[in-house]
């Protein structure tokens, strides 16, 4: 039964070591989307892509909440 555990925990001390690093980095992505951005580099996206397409998805919600704020209807 361990053995079948060993992948397990080690997929888990992996994935808190990216999480550590993405912290130390000051990359802003929580848990559930860094773990996305990584599956989407197993299965063969550019990480240089997807973190262009991350940068660029940021901007675009912070267009948004500045246009939302200074909307003087909401």
């Amino acid at each position: 039964m361990a053995n079948k555990l060993a992948p397990i925990k080690e997929a888990k001390e992996t994935f808190q070591s990216l999480m550590e690093l993405s912290r130390l980095l000051c990359t802003g992505l929580e848990p559930e989307t860094l773990a996305i951005c990584v599956r989407l580099c197993e299965a063969g996206v550019n990480p240089e892509v997807l973190a262009a397409v991350v940068r660029e998805l940021r901007k675009e919600v912070q267009s948004m909440q500045e246009q939302s704020s200074s909307d003087p209807t909401t």
